[in-house]
């Protein structure tokens, strides 16, 4: 080889691997230029348990100055009022009836979210993102159904809700070993429930140091203040309005260390943090739960209570500080939004949820995209939302059976008789946490001047009834309801375990 064909080939290999160089150097820049995203997902944390959204029992300063520096939306809903139905929507961008999970998953569940469905972290994961959960999962039991194999790089959490344990306020003797998993490994059984706000955050903050140089998906849903609740002993007593109080003041300071290390780490900037929770308070546990503001029932029902969640989004610079959205949107519509602001593709299958990054970035003019909002309860199409409108159909619903405790038990525990607490159905459920069924007639409210959804105006409006229902009557078309006996067409096979 002469020494110009070797210099030659010198200068072709250099130039060879300054464009694959040059190739990765824009991938990494490409990256980096996508926002991180942190979710933190309280665990039945009311609308009226914020300070900045009405709460005057607990002190949130860490959420109310996100709240400062971002945005508070007023109508954000989820699409059940339940653990495993609220987070199957959130990360499928589907209603939860779509991908055949409704209800909550215990340790005795065989099925899941199904493998065909992708969910958001999967999305995010194919364009490069570092993705940890760190917190409750609540779509499946591990192996099969584990989050790892859900678009997860990691997980430190519990597989369902912390009262499937020995901390059951009513049924701890029937209750197996709370596994708390570290990836696919049991690491504990039975934990110290007092440590697990701590413990997920510092795992969380610790995710935050170690991917500070790739683009990241955080999701936080903690575990708390799902009964039974527990503060450590920094927090325990310290807020001066009990327990629960205690509990949501170390939630808030959680957020506040997310915060911390998001600027730490120079991160502050090119980070989108949102703060919502999965449904409404647990009503029927008294002090041991939080409270719905100025809204009609909690957890387990469709109304306002159950299904209308604080949520605050802040990502400087893109989303406008100290703003506030009324408009009416879903946990289905972040999938969408999230994976188009981060340049990932949208499921292959079939969604619910709308792109609102209009209305999340503030733009001049912006509104829902959604002509309306329905809420199920189990297989039960109960009511639907159009702009100030909520038309509720008659349907069965839970109401709190009398007083309610200090104790952490649930209302009228001292007069049950056992067999009471064993039935299965919607009897059982009512029996064992407190609850009576009542009967909600068809009814239309008017949001905007009654939020308590306390004065039928159907007989003032029988044009909004009348569209309103034919809302409803094409989602019966397509995902069913059992008030109607209709059956779902669109929707698509649970997973079950092979």
């Amino acid at each position: 080889m002469t020494v110009l064909q070797h210099l030659a080939r010198v200068i072709w290999w250099s130039g060879l691997w300054c464009a694959v160089l040059g190739l990765a150097l824009v991938s990494v820049s490409r990256a980096s230029d996508r926002p991180n995203v942190v979710l933190i997902f309280a665990d039945d944390l009311g609308y009226g348990d914020v300070a900045c959204f009405g709460s005057t029992r607990v002190h949130t300063p860490h959420l109310d100055a996100l709240a400062a520096e971002g945005r508070r939306f007023t109508s954000f809903y989820v699409a059940q009022a339940v653990c495993t139905a609220s987070r199957a929507a959130l990360l499928t961008g589907c209603y939860a009836n779509r991908v055949g999970l409704q209800g909550a998953l215990n340790h005795t569940s065989s099925n899941g979210i199904s493998r065909e469905e992708e969910l958001l972290p999967e999305l995010l994961h194919d364009v490069g993102y570092a993705t940890g959960i760190f917190g409750k999962w609540h779509l499946g039991l591990p192996p099969y159904f584990s989050p790892l194999r859900h678009g997860f790089d990691e997980w430190l959490g519990i597989p369902y809700s912390n009262d499937n344990s020995k901390y059951h306020p009513v049924l701890a003797s029937e209750m197996p070993p709370l596994p708390f998993y570290d990836g696919d490994s049991v690491i504990e059984t039975d934990p110290d429930q007092a440590t697990f706000t701590r413990r997920l955050t510092e795992r969380a903050v610790d995710f935050i140091g170690r991917n500070r140089g790739r683009a990241f998906f955080l999701y936080l849903p903690h575990i708390m203040p799902h009964v039974p609740i527990f503060a450590s002993p920094e927090f325990a007593g310290k807020s001066g309005g009990g327990l629960y109080a205690d509990v949501i003041q170390e939630l808030d300071h959680s957020v506040g260390e997310i915060l911390t290390a998001l600027d730490q780490n120079g991160l502050a900037g090119n980070t989108i943090i949102i703060f919502t929770s999965d449904n409404g308070p647990f009503l029927s546990y008294g002090s041991h739960a939080g409270s719905a503001g100025p809204f009609r029932g909690g957890k387990l029902t469709t109304f306002e209570g159950g299904v209308r969640m604080p949520f605050i989004a802040r990502w400087p610079g893109h989303i406008p500080a100290g703003t506030v959205c009324d408009e009416p949107v879903m946990s289905i519509d972040l999938l969408p939004t999230l994976t188009g602001l981060a340049g990932a593709a949208q499921p292959r299958l079939p969604i619910d949820g709308l792109d609102i990054r209009t209305l999340l970035l503030g733009t001049p003019g912006a509104r829902t995209p959604h002509e309306g909002l329905c809420f199920y309860s189990g297989a039960e199409l109960q009511a639907v939302r159009s702009g100030r409108w909520k038309l509720h159909f008659a349907h069965p619903f839970l109401s709190v059976n009398g007083p309610t405790r200090d104790d952490g038990k649930p209302a009228g525990w001292g007069s049950l008789q056992p067999q009471s607490i064993t039935q299965s159905g919607v009897s059982g459920i009512a029996s064992r946490h407190g609850y009576r069924v009542e009967q909600q007639m068809q009814a239309l409210y008017d949001l905007a001047t009654d939020p308590g959804e306390t004065r039928d105006v159907s007989a003032d409006h029988p044009d909004i009834v009348s569209r309103l229902s034919g809302l409803a009557e094409a989602m019966r078309g397509d995902l069913g309801d059992a008030l109607t006996d209709r059956s779902a067409t669109g929707a698509r096979p649970v997973g079950r375990a092979e």
